[in-house]
Formats: C-alpha cells, sequence, structure tokens
C-alpha cells in the first residue's frame, strides 16, 4: 500500500525545518515551526541524555557519479539540520570508491547545489582520503581469521550466495590460513591478478538469515581507469558496504543516517566495527524521498539523457538541483516541499503538486510582475492618436508594498494573446469578441469593431476603438465589463523565446505496468513559443524571475543573449494537472 503525502503537506511523523537559513525567496518560520520533532531528533535527543555520544557529527555521503536530485535534498537536510539543531558538525564527505564512475565535475556540482541549499560543512573529506588506513584495517581482519581471499568467479560467488529461503554455501577457498590470505592480499593491491579473478571477502556465516552477512565481499580488482584522487597506486577499491561504515568511525560520525534500503545492512555496519574493536556509530533510518510524476532513479536519469529525452542534466523537466535552479524553483520552495513532507519511517509517495505549491506560493510573494503575450494577436485601436505614446503606471508587486510600480508603454498597435479573442464567442465567453468591452489591463476600456483576415481566413488583426475617459481602467459612467486582459504595445515589445515547461511522465507512477517508464513520456512536455513581452524584459539578468500576469511564473534562462531573451516556464498561475485529473 502507498502513503501519500497530499497537497496539504501532512506528513505521516514530524518534519523538517530550516532554523536561521538564509535563502533566496521567503522561508521565514515561527519559534513554534523550527522546533520540530520525530523519531530521528528523539533518538539523537535520547544519545545525548544518555551518555552514548557526548556531541553529534554526521555526515553527507555522495558519489560523485551524478548530480543531485529533489530526493537527496530530504536526505541532506536530515543529516546538517541534526547537526546543527544539536551545536554539532556536518561532514560532506564524497564516496569515490569506485574509479570507473567517478569524475571530478561531480564533487564541484554537488558542493554548488548544497550550498544553494544553505548547507555549511565543517570540511570535506573523500572515502580514498582512508584509503591506506582501511587497507590496514582489513589486514587486521585477515590476520583475526575474520577475511579471506577468494578465487571463484563472480557468477559463483553469486550462485553460491543462496536465496531469502535457502542457505548459501561455503567457499572452497574460504578455510585458506592467514598467511596465504595475506600474501594473495598483497599481491591483488599490487595489481598481480587480473580484474574479475580474486576479492577479498569478510567471513561471517553463509547460512545467516540475512543474505548482506553472507561473507560480503571487501574488495574487487580494478586497474583501470586511474582514480580521479589517488591515480594509479590502487589496484583494489573497497566495496561500499566496507568503505562506507569504517569511514564513518574513522570519522568519528556519531549518527550514520541514512535511507530504509540500507537497514538490512545495518548489522553488516555494525559487526565490522565490533570484530575490529573501533568506535561504532549509530546507524537510523528513513523513509527516502518518492514523488509522483518523477522518477529519481540515478540510471534512470541517465538514460534520459544519453538517449536525447531530455536536452541534459539540467534540462527543466528533470528532478535534478540544477534543473530546478534552471526552471526557476527558489531554494526556499524546495526546503519548504521538504519540511511539509517531513520524516517517515515508512514508504509513502509525495505528491508533486505540493512541490509546486511550494513553489508557486514562494513566487507569489517575491516575484516582479510583468505583461508578456505568448501567442501574439496584433489589436489596432482605430481611434487612438497615430504617434501617441502613453506611459501607464503599472503595480510591480501587489503581494510587496514596497515593490512600487513602473511605466509601461501604450501605442495604438497591441499585442494581445490569441486567446483572449473569439470572433465567434462559446457561452460565458467574455473576453474580447466584436462587440464586446473588455478593459486592457492599466490602460483603456476598448470595443471589438471588426477583423482582418488572410486569403486562407483566419484572422490577423482586430480593430477596436477606446474610450479616452477610461484611463486607469475605470470608466467615468460606471459602465462594468466582465473581463481585463493583459497586452504588450506592438511598437515598443521585445520577442522572446518562451519554453513552456510541463511534467515529463503522463502517469503518476512512470514504473507501474511491464511497459517501463520511457512509455509513458509526456509529448507535450516542452512547446517552445515566440511571444511578446514588455520591453523591460529586453535584456533580464538570467536566473530572474517573473510572474507574467495572468500566465504564471518564468525565469531567465541561461540560453539568452541580450536582445533576444528566452523564458522557462517555472510553475503554472493554478494547478492545471488536478483541473484534468478530475475531468479523467
Amino acid at each position: 500500500m502507498r502513503l501519500f503525502n497530499g497537497a496539504d503537506g501532512s506528513p505521516e511523523r514530524g518534519g523538517i525545518t530550516s532554523p536561521e537559513i538564509h535563502h533566496e525567496g521567503n522561508s521565514s518560520m515561527s519559534d513554534e515551526e523550527t522546533k520540530p520533532t520525530d523519531f530521528i531528533r528523539e533518538a539523537v535527543a535520547e544519545d545525548l541524555r544518555s551518555g552514548r555520544f557526548k556531541t553529534v557529527r554526521t555526515r553527507l555521503p555522495p558519489e560523485p557519479n551524478g548530480y543531485l536530485h529533489i530526493g537527496h535534498v530530504k536526505a541532506f537536510m536530515i543529516d546538517y539540520l541534526i547537526a546543527k539543531e544539536n551545536g554539532g558538525e556536518l561532514i560532506l564527505r564524497f564516496d569515490d570508491t569506485n574509479p570507473t564512475r567517478e569524475e571530478t565535475e561531480f564533487v564541484e556540482a554537488i558542493e554548488e547545489d548544497a550550498r544553494w541549499l544553505g548547507i555549511e560543512w565543517v570540511k570535506v573529506t573523500y572515502a580514498s582520503d582512508y584509503f591506506d588506513e582501511l587497507y590496514e584495517w582489513a589486514k587486521r581482519l585477515v590476520l583475526m581469521g575474520k577475511a579471506y581471499v577468494d578465487d571463484q568467479t563472480p557468477e559463483e560467488v553469486s550462485a553460491n550466495r543462496g536465496t531469502l529461503t535457502e542457505p548459501g554455501k561455503n567457499s572452497p577457498y574460504r578455510d585458506r590460513d592467514v598467511e596465504e590470505n595475506m600474501d594473495l592480499l598483497e599481491r591483488m593491491k599490487d595489481g598481480e591478478f587480473p580484474e574479475g579473478s580474486r576479492i577479498l571477502r569478510a567471513k561471517i556465516d553463509m547460512a545467516h538469515p540475512n543474505i548482506n552477512m553472507r561473507d560480503p565481499a571487501m574488495y574487487r580488482i580494478i586497474h583501470n581507469p586511474p582514480h580521479h584522487r589517488t591515480g594509479d597506486k590502487w589496484k583494489i577499491y573497497p566495496m561500499y558496504d566496507w568503505a562506507h561504515g569504517q569511514n564513518d568511525s574513522m570519522e568519528g560520525i556519531t549518527h550514520s543516517l541514512c535511507s530504509l534500503e540500507y537497514e538490512n545492512h545495518r548489522p553488516l555496519y555494525e559487526w565490522f566495527p565490533e570484530q575490529l574493536g573501533v568506535f561504532k556509530p549509530r546507524q537510523i533510518e528513513f523513509a527516502r524521498l518518492n514523488l509522483t510524476y518523477t522518477v529519481m532513479s540515478k540510471r534512470k536519469l541517465r538514460r534520459l539523457v544519453e538517449e536525447k529525452v531530455v536536452n541534459g542534466w539540467d534540462d527543466p523537466r528533470m528532478p535534478t538541483l540544477r534543473a530546478m535552479r534552471r526552471r526557476g524553483y527558489t531554494s526556499a520552495a524546495v526546503l519548504d516541499f521538504i519540511r511539509r513532507v517531513g520524516v517517515a519511517k515508512n514508504y509513502s509517495v509525495s505528491d508533486v503538486s505540493l512541490l509546486e505549491a511550494c513553489v508557486r506560493e514562494d513566487l507569489n510573494k517575491n516575484s516582479p510582475r510583468r505583461m508578456a503575450v505568448l501567442k501574439p494577436l496584433k489589436v489596432v485601436i482605430d481611434n487612438y492618436p497615430e504617434d501617441l505614446v502613453e506611459e501607464m503606471d503599472a503595480v510591480n508587486n501587489p503581494e510587496d508594498v514596497n515593490a512600487g510600480t513602473r511605466k509601461v508603454p501604450f501605442s495604438k498597435t497591441i499585442y494581445i494573446e490569441q486567446d483572449d479573442f473569439r470572433e465567434t464567442p462559446p457561452p460565458k465567453y467574455y473576453r474580447l469578441f466584436p462587440g464586446n468591452e473588455v478593459r486592457l489591463r492599466y490602460a483603456y476600456f476598448i470595443k471589438c469593431t471588426h477583423v482582418i483576415k488572410n486569403d486562407k481566413g483566419q484572422i490577423t488583426e482586430v480593430h477596436a476603438t477606446y474610450d479616452p475617459s477610461t484611463r486607469g481602467g475605470d470608466s467615468a459612467d460606471g459602465r462594468k465589463v466582465k473581463s481585463t486582459i493583459h497586452w504588450v504595445s506592438a511598437r515598443h515589445a521585445q520577442e522572446a523565446e518562451i519554453r513552456m515547461y510541463d511534467r515529463l511522465f503522463t502517469k503518476e507512477d512512470p514504473e507501474e505496468g511491464e511497459e517501463g517508464f520511457l512509455s509513458c513520456l509526456n509529448p507535450n512536455s516542452l512547446e517552445i513559443l515566440t511571444g511578446k513581452v514588455e520591453p523591460d524584459l529586453a535584456s533580464p539578468e538570467v536566473g530572474s524571475r517573473f510572474q507574467f500576469e495572468r500566465l504564471g511564473y518564468f525565469s531567465v534562462d541561461s540560453d539568452s543573449t541580450p536582445g533576444r531573451p528566452v523564458f522557462n516556464l517555472t510553475v503554472n498561475l493554478k494547478d492545471t494537472w488536478a483541473k484534468m485529473e478530475k475531468k479523467g
């Protein structure tokens, strides 16, 4: 059964918050909100009260083989805030134990993304910093008879591992003597043997009910490529289950906070330090973040990039933090979403509409308003003076009294949205049509008189008249209009590329069914339009955000050039998917 954190943001238990962190956007919280409680915080508090630990030290252990996505944010913030709230320390440690998958660019990107979230750490370390010490610890286990070199092929190791209901089989090399194991391990390290020919395994119990305890691998042979930090020094590399817990011990990590996938690994992480007689951290698991209409598997995200389904890791349709920044999400909105989702022990799926609502709420408060026409239709105001240009006072942000106003040019010919005109209006259509009068935002009342069509019968121009006495949007005689529409002056409008982004998948659970996640791609996830915007938006700063009145929130894309701005749709003014789902 799937449990949903719905659009009201009610978590199963507890919450995450970010006291004293200042982010772009509005993320202020009350004193009550900055004192959340959940099972992790309660456990840490009890550890401090009981004297099990005298301080708190946590770590972020990302692998430098991909970009951070929204799922990582929850884990990162739990680690960071648990340390911060208890006056402790956070270490950013990169798990660079696999040289075949690591790139320096990911290290830099992860640090950049973490800083964007407001996360601070006392130092940056790498698993490779501890390769020498870790190897010495491995030799200690060999000398204790607790580890051995296995010559079985990978296929044989897998076949002899057993199942959930059947015990595994001992390796024929399990009872090698200590001297032979030490000799073979040194020769493995020196690169004497080919890749895949030998591994070092912990000697625990091949009949253990927990498969992770059935003599897990500790080291495997990798000759190439060279490691991004240690070069060609090592020909063997530690497995994650060996390196992870021991690195925590070496760094004095008190609380190893991780997702539920590692719950069954905890006995192994406790076994190693118990055998070695070293410091033992406490591991606590929590449910990872899952989102509707989203895949967050690194492997699947890589497929989307490599198969050109999207235009790179920062494509605004991706769930990576780089993509979200490019789309226009603020860190305050992302953290507000994480806070509302909270900390839970049980598997659940959060509604992506809640994330979009958090973004919408933050941008509504902080985004300046502008007018833009995405699908332009020319309107000629026949009784407006040919050469007259007036400047209308427009409100920058009704949510911010200090945002002030700006001047918007108005002239005889303007552009309006194609959807704001109908030659033959449907029932309850109150926008512009022949004989109907509407209000132009911040300007005048206009009434449609006639249209001009091309040879194909398509409307190319709408003609109208205006009432000079209605400047500012009100009539002297008190008459009312039922619709207000936005516009831009044709003479002053700036052409812009508008990228209308939507959800990448059409199914709530993209991985449901046998067809796979690529079978439910949304063919309308990106529509590129050529629109018209206020002259004020001719060369906006990359990353700046605006509300295009009546349309949605938009961010300036990095593809923008002077005089040719590109805008990304961040989020619609309202949740359009909710309406679609109700119809369905």
